[in-house]
């Protein structure tokens, strides 16, 4: 067990030539998943992808029992298997961010812990990446079998993505995805609070493919993403990784603009062509609450910004880790990576 450790990863190459000691990591962020995460490693140790395969499990300050249970697997696993503990919950997209820190494949999946992706479409995912040369494979699904709520949130989500990143059109971005160890290198080099995993990794490739997977119910339990959760993902998605919010409100303040002085025109033209003018009392309203609004929504997208700098100035940590435990077949793959 490691002790206590505040993430602010030195920056290293995008490339190296080091072959990895294993073929496949996968990372499982863990929350509330006390229930499912001893059977899908279960399920992932009966998979035999080329290289060999590790599986990385980030506790993300889970409220249940997780903790004892990724304990528990850690010494009972029949795989190369490294646990970690976040001191507090940071997000889903932060505790990935941990575990592409600690893995040592030459290809990386991320998964839920929730038993929705099937296990068996892990390989067919890593063979895809892997024999077709791909940077990162995304998954897509004929059918979500998430509540209707949260497939239309997923969906607003996705084409927000495709107008704020650089990204190929239509590409769904699925959390069940697979990097090259090269994207995953560049990707884990930042340090900012608010991480958005498929934000970086759109600066970092546009190498990029997607297949088709079968998306399964929840084995037990309900979603963790409450709308509260899915703002602040898209919040995430708006602010760090694209200034177009800041374009739409400098946008909106010159139409407004434009709109003011067009109105101020014909009122002076009506003053001047009617000499019996009501007071205008209800125009003057209209206009001070539309343009009250538009800079309310200014200010409040500016605040955003200013917020997020200010936090990230400050030393906001991305994640901090209490622990980190590895069974003796993950701690030989990670000496020999550092004998590499």
């Amino acid at each position: 067990m490691l002790p206590a450790e505040t993430l602010r990863p030195a920056p290293e190459p995008f490339l190296t030539d080091a072959p990895a000691p294993v073929g496949l990591s996968i990372v499982v962020p863990v929350y509330r998943g006390a229930e499912t995460v001893g059977l899908l490693v279960e399920a992932l140790s009966d998979l035999r992808p080329e290289g060999g395969i590790e599986v990385v499990l980030v506790n993300d300050g889970s409220p249940d029992n997780s903790g004892e249970v990724c304990r528990e697997l850690v010494r009972t696993a029949r795989i190369p298997l490294v646990y970690i503990e976040h001191a507090r919950n940071f997000g889903e997209h932060n505790a990935v961010m941990t575990g592409l820190r600690r893995v040592s494949g030459a290809y990386v999946i991320t998964m839920d812990d929730d038993l929705q992706n099937p296990v068996e479409e892990v390989t067919r995912l890593y063979d895809h990446a892997r024999l077709g040369g791909w940077d990162v494979v995304y998954t897509r699904y004929a059918e979500k079998k998430h509540a209707p709520w949260r497939n239309l949130g997923s969906r607003f989500a996705n084409k927000v993505a495709d107008w704020l990143l650089d990204k190929p059109p239509g590409l769904y971005l699925s959390s069940f995805r697979c990097m090259s160890a090269g994207v995953v290198r560049a990707v884990a080099r930042y340090a900012g609070p608010y991480p958005y995993v498929d934000g970086l990794v759109m600066q970092v490739t546009q190498r990029i493919d997607s297949i088709e997977v079968r998306h399964l119910p929840r084995a037990t339990g309900a979603s963790n993403y409450t709308l509260r959760r899915l703002v602040r993902l898209w919040l995430n998605l708006a602010t760090s990784f694209s200034l177009a919010p800041l374009r739409v409100a400098i946008f909106a303040g010159a139409a407004m603009a434009a709109l003011g002085m067009i109105g101020a025109a014909a009122t002076i033209f009506e003053a001047l062509m009617r000499h019996d003018t009501p007071s205008g009392w209800a125009s003057t309203m209209t206009v001070i609450l539309l343009v009250s609004g538009v800079q309310s929504m200014i200010l409040g997208v500016v605040g955003e910004y200013v917020g997020r700098t200010f936090l990230s100035a400050n030393g906001k940590p991305q994640g901090t880790v209490r622990a980190v435990e590895r069974n003796p077949a993950a701690a030989a793959l990670r000496r020999e990576g550092e004998a590499r």
